[in-house]
């Protein structure tokens, strides 16, 4: 049997955080977010169930639904549909839970569950014209191989989410066969995942084994149970990504010179491009306005910098918020749900400032 390539997994520690071992967590060091585009190594991963163990030859994805045609495509199938390459910003929806008060049930994220990655592949709509879809469909529903009993259900499921139909026709949606110009690591998906840019990661189903075109919303675990903002309004599936930017230098807790300090790091948003971002020293202002560089893509986060005056020796709080071409701004503290997820709130880190 032919496996799906990996990464050196040598010493997991080396390369990312390690949130849990099983199954395996890990967030991108932040130190490793300065360069556009993230080293596999180095890429978060997010894992509900074990790796499952996939023949990336006989793999194959099986059609279900409203379509009528041959109920399956190989990976010879996909291999030999044209190629497109898309770069997108993918963040976990549990990224930054550890900064929501009181603290939410789930994985402990800190601000790592975030990469950019050069994904390459088939697009989902390309796939999907080989065969004859019911223009009733509504939604489209992607299972992963990967299954498991979740501690709150009863039985096995296996991971799945659905997206909006006009979502799967996008162009930039991918049956993902390569990242970064390698075969998919199985950690990642491999030998196929779905990678849906501008949303948060869980819609990226991994290790795709099934696609079914639905005439009605799903109300899978996955849909209703978790992935989903639970508080006193309801419950709503979590969609695209909130507007948002991380400080990656100076990092927190770093000495810096008395003078113009220079901060730089990254925004993104899944509504929208971003606009503008501003930098602040002080908890009431001013906000200085930074510069912001031409992204990879429209879906990968866009480097900001600015100088920022900090001339008086001490302790000093560095702040960032973006804003998207929406109108959406981040806010000053979490949206608090139940599961702690799409956690935007502006960014800081600490540094001290020498004489």
């Amino acid at each position: 049997m032919s496996t799906t390539h990996d990464d050196d997994s040598s010493d997991l520690a080396a390369n990312r955080e390690v949130v849990r071992y099983a199954p395996l967590n890990t967030e991108s060091p932040i130190a490793a977010l300065a360069t556009p585009i993230t080293a596999t190594a180095h890429s978060y991963i997010r894992s509900n169930f074990e790796t499952p163990q996939l023949d990336s030859n006989a793999h194959r994805i099986v059609l279900a639904g409203a379509i009528r045609g041959r109920g399956f495509l190989s990976m010879e199938d996909l291999a030999q549909l044209p190629q497109r390459t898309v770069v997108s910003t993918m963040e976990c929806a549990g990224n930054d839970r550890t900064g929501i008060r009181p603290l939410p049930v789930g994985e402990p994220w800190k601000g790592g569950a975030i990469s950019t990655t050069r994904w390459t592949g088939v697009s989902l709509n390309h796939a999907l014209e080989a065969f004859e879809v019911n223009g009733k469909s509504v939604e489209v529903l992607a299972i992963g191989a990967d299954s498991g009993t979740p501690m709150d259900a009863t039985e096995s499921v296996a991971f799945a989410r659905a997206i909006p139909m006009h979502v799967a026709r996008s162009a930039d949606t991918l049956l993902a066969l390569r990242m970064n110009d390698e075969p998919l690591p199985a950690r990642h998906g491999g030998p196929v995942r779905l990678v849906v840019p501008g949303w948060y990661g869980m819609a990226s189903v991994k290790w795709i084994s099934q696609i079914e075109l639905l005439s009605g919303e799903y109300g899978g675990y996955f849909q209703r149970q978790r992935y989903v903002y639970e508080n006193q309004d309801g419950i709503r599936p979590v969609t695209r990504i909130r507007v948002k930017s991380l400080i990656a230098g100076p990092g927190d807790g770093s000495f810096v010179r008395a003078g113009d300090v220079s901060v730089w790091g990254w925004a993104w948003s899944g509504e929208g491009e971003i606009s503008s971002v501003e930098v602040s020293a002080s908890g009431d202002g001013p906000w200085y306005a930074a510069s912001l560089m031409s992204p990879e893509s429209s879906h990968a986060w866009r480097r900001w910098e600015a100088s920022v005056p900090l001339r008086v020796p001490g302790r000093h709080v560095l702040r960032s918020r973006a804003r998207d071409s929406s109108g959406a701004i981040q806010p000053d503290s979490p949206f608090w749900n139940r599961l702690g997820y799409g956690n935007n709130a502006v960014a800081h880190v600490t540094v001290n400032v020498e004489r």
